[in-house]
């Protein structure tokens, strides 16, 4: 049977790729390092923004955005390089990786933030901890602990849209029955490219859907129609000057 095309069209992409067999990728904290490191170099060369990562120990989530259809490439470099490292470092040979790549492409803001909050549970679903912030190994975590992330992250909307009081209130939320079903059904229908994720279609603006609001119950009410219309309570609260933790209260006692 012939193998599914990549989409390597510029925009934004969920990467994962596993050991072979399943065995150890990172071995210890050298490993995620050097890993880390060959991300970015390969990030400055095809000019790619990482937006998220976790690297758990026999696989790894990557979610970025490419400028250009250089996508196999820029994945090409990155597993190529930290195999001979790995290969040398554990004295092993042969493949190490299960094989090519899984990639999908996003072409809704929903499945974008949706597959954020996948991403950084990752370790909580393994056991491995209880907060995001515990796992020294995901974009989220080095947020939510004040930590310099890596230069090639310095873009990514998680770190643009988060202030790092804020942090938890969407990667430190379990994903619920409603996300679970949105990525299900993304994984298993065909992809139709038409919006990227800057590119959503809305009914209205956000300067319409709050140009008559004269009083906070009026706010309130538009937050929630805002909401309805598909925007996130992190846009609204970037518009509105706000922490996306009072746009969460305010959802919560208006629905």
């Amino acid at each position: 049977m012939p193998r599914k095309p990549r989409i390597d069209l510029a925009g934004y992409h969920h990467v994962i790729n596993r050991g072979v067999n399943c065995s150890e990728v990172f071995v210890d904290s050298d490993d995620y390092e050097m890993f880390l490191k060959i991300v970015c170099k390969a990030c400055r060369a095809y000019s790619v923004v990482l937006h998220d990562y976790c690297l758990m120990s026999n696989h790894f989530h990557l979610l970025v955005e490419t400028q250009r259809e250089n996508l196999s490439s820029f994945m090409k470099q990155i597993n190529g390089n930290y195999a001979i490292y790995a290969n040398k470092k554990q004295k092993r040979s042969g493949h190490f990786w299960q094989g090519r790549y899984y990639s999908r492409y996003i072409n809704s803001d929903e499945y974008y933030y949706t597959l954020i909050r996948y991403i950084e549970q990752n370790p909580i679903e393994a056991g491995i901890v209880k907060k995001v912030e515990e796992y020294p190994y995901t974009l989220g975590s080095v947020i939510a602990n004040g930590v310099t992330p890596v230069p090639c992250a310095l873009h990514s909307k998680l770190i643009e849209e988060l202030d790092y009081e804020n942090v938890q209130d969407i990667i430190g939320v379990s994903l619920n029955e409603e996300d679970l079903e949105l990525l299900e059904k993304i994984k298993n229908q065909k992809v139709v490219v038409k919006n990227s994720v800057n590119t959503i279609a809305f009914s209205k603006t956000l300067e319409e859907h709050f140009e008559e609001v004269n009083s906070i119950q009026e706010r309130n009410e538009a937050m929630v129609q805002a909401l309805e219309d598909g925007y996130t309570q992190i846009a609204l609260a970037k518009y509105l000057n706000v922490s996306r933790s009072l746009v969460s209260k305010v959802v919560k006692g208006m629905m």
